[in-house]
């Protein structure tokens, strides 16, 4: 199903999963564009025939270039489970990112602290502790090369503020298309190359393991790099 090219990827009583497409919003701001919860509210309300308000809770978030998994909660009840959930870092995420230069290593390990700038709406990273700050950590592998990109998969430990895009760049390799954190380049739809590829977790109600996988999108190096995968 699709509601404005949007992919359902899971979806049950209590849940539901998209694909989300880069550019899109995951709620209202000021721009006045439609978000993606809007655009699901209104899928559930038409699919499920409620005569009623849709209830729909925001679980977590993904930055408005970014596409992939976003899960979000069709009961209070869940929504309360996966909250404490995502506190308690008891879900695995897993992102692919395009890097403009090949890390030193083949696989590593970040740690940093992070300061967020609410004015700018950015973050930098101290190699160290410093005064209003936040640990941040993450894992990574390269998965493939090809001429000037390189695909990296990233374990994300921490849930900070554009914690991926800032603690790559600061390992001086920023992702493609993202001028906020030092790419040299845009690409031409506002996208950068970060993907949530994978969202693992215990179901909030029918405690089964749920993992909901998100194809990369529809551009020429995504595909290119998803083709090497298979």
């Amino acid at each position: 199903m699709a509601t404005k090219s949007i992919e359902i990827l899971y979806e049950d009583n209590h849940l539901i999963a998209v694909n989300k497409p880069s550019g899109v919003l995951i709620q209202g701001d000021r721009t006045g564009d439609e978000p993606l919860a809007d655009m699901l509210k209104t899928y559930i309300k038409k699919a499920k025939n409620k005569p009623g308000d849709v209830y729909l809770g925001i679980i977590h978030r993904l930055d408005r270039p970014v596409s992939g998994v976003v899960l979000f909660a069709k009961t209070s009840k869940a929504l309360v489970r996966m909250n404490k959930m995502f506190a308690d870092r008891e879900t695995k995420k897993v992102y692919w990112a395009v890097v403009t230069k090949r890390p030193k290593e083949e696989k590593g390990r970040l740690i940093h602290w992070l300061r967020k700038n609410h004015d700018k709406n950015r973050s930098k990273a101290f190699e160290n502790e410093a005064k209003h700050t936040k640990r941040a950590e993450l894992t990574y592998k390269v998965l493939r090369a090809v001429d000037r990109h390189t695909l990296l998969e990233v374990y994300p430990k921490t849930g900070r503020h554009h914690q991926i895009r800032v603690q790559l760049s600061k390992m001086g390799c920023s992702i493609k298309g993202d001028l906020k954190y030092g790419a040299s380049g845009n690409n031409p739809d506002a996208s950068i190359h970060l993907h949530a590829r994978s969202l693992e977790f215990m179901h909030p109600v029918k405690k089964e393991t749920i993992k909901i996988d998100a194809n990369v999108p529809m551009e020429n190096l995504w595909q290119e790099f998803a083709m090497m995968i298979k």
